[in-house]
């Protein structure tokens, strides 16, 4: 019999100090160790983070969603834990939720099981933000384009942050994108990496649609730039490790340029 797996659930967090006294106690009472990556807080996040029986790294500036995705991956490893669940702390992710990742990961057919908002419906869905929903759209569809054949069945939300993470298959990754844009240059270096993908269902949720993305993304026409782009970049860096798969042609401004 195979020994259990440990598991991390992790949390990255940036001014959320309407929701984090509401968050934590909802994950904690699953058993799981915590971590908070309190990306640069100017309210009183961190403070009440610190209240709870979780560990606690500050930065002490806003260094962006993709550099704490980054060093996530990193403790995770440092820790030895064998997977991480990565949850947004906006309540915009429900934890209880996390059995359903707990026993995707017993499983053991995956290296990534990522939540999908658009897989199937749940009672209590939202309506997505039309920008979110065209964007999310677009960059999945284009995705499955590129990486056709990489995973075992197409994405259907190629955006959403509730996902585990197997810290082994994970290694090899070089991310580098430190802003909203990293899950572009993830997906295409899980594919050249060959790891496995499975989606699972989980709640549209969408509770504060005025939230900003910062850096000039607020503008979806730029956020959907920004993130073409470093999709594209990653496919040309990782060509020589996606020459198994056969790419679609993109019609998109970036390759059409290129």
């Amino acid at each position: 019999m195979r020994p259990a797996p440990s598991i991390l659930v992790a949390i990255p967090a940036h001014n959320e100090e309407r929701y984090i006294d509401r968050v934590l106690p909802r994950v904690l009472q699953f058993n799981l160790p915590v971590l908070v990556i309190d990306d640069g807080s100017t309210d009183s996040t961190a403070v009440r983070a610190a209240t709870w029986p979780v560990e606690l790294v500050r930065n002490s500036s806003n260094l962006g969603y993709g550099r704490v995705m980054k060093d996530i991956l990193a403790w995770t490893t440092m820790r030895t834990f064998d997977w991480v669940i990565t949850m947004d702390c906006d309540e915009q992710h429900e934890p209880e939720f996390l059995p359903e990742f707990v026993r995707a990961i017993v499983s053991d057919d995956a290296d990534v099981i990522s939540g999908s908002r658009y897989l199937c419906s749940h009672q209590n869905d939202q309506p997505a933000p039309p920008d979110r929903t065209e964007i999310n759209r677009t960059l999945t569809a284009e995705v499955n384009g590129q990486l056709a054949g990489a995973f075992s069945s197409p994405l259907t939300d190629s955006f959403c942050g509730f996902k585990a993470y197997r810290a082994a298959a994970c290694h090899a990754l070089r991310l580098d994108v430190n802003g909203y844009d990293f899950p572009m240059q993830f997906w295409v270096q899980a594919a050249a990496n060959r790891l496995r993908v499975r989606e699972i269902a989980v709640p549209r949720l969408y509770l504060d649609a005025s939230r900003s993305f910062g850096n000039g993304l607020d503008d979806p026409a730029r956020r959907l730039q920004v993130y073409r782009e470093t999709m594209h970049r990653e496919l040309g860096r990782c060509r020589g490790r996606l020459t198994y798969l056969q790419h679609a042609a993109c019609a998109c401004a970036v390759c059409a340029s290129a």
